[in-house]
């Protein structure tokens, strides 16, 4: 299990984003990054081709997961996360004591 899943809300902490929040839409685990809705926005200039047409294209590109930390869904602020062992199951546990649930199984 980790830190950070895909559609967990997170707060960005560092950096010229930092206060936004948004929802993880990708983690890139082998490079220790995940991709947020609406942050560190990047603008790509395409070509045309007789396929597309041309023209700047904004995307989201990743973001070091260092940088975001989960929301509390109690407090609704940035939280620390801990495991622990409920049910048999290994769960997310934010520093107020509310379970962070699982949005992918």
């Amino acid at each position: 299990m980790e830190r950070l899943q895909t559609g967990d809300q997170v707060q960005v902490i560092r950096g010229n984003d930092k206060g936004k929040q948004g929802k993880v839409t990708r983690v890139l685990s082998a490079k220790s990054k995940v991709v947020v809705e609406g942050v560190n926005m990047v603008k790509r200039h395409l070509k045309a081709t007789p396929q597309r047409p041309g023209g700047i294209l904004e995307s989201e590109a990743p973001l070091d997961a260092s940088k975001v930390m989960p929301i509390d869904p109690e407090s609704g602020k940035p939280t620390r996360v801990r495991y622990e062992t409920q049910d048999g199951k290994k769960v997310r546990v934010a520093k107020s004591g509310a379970v962070i649930p699982a949005q992918r199984a």
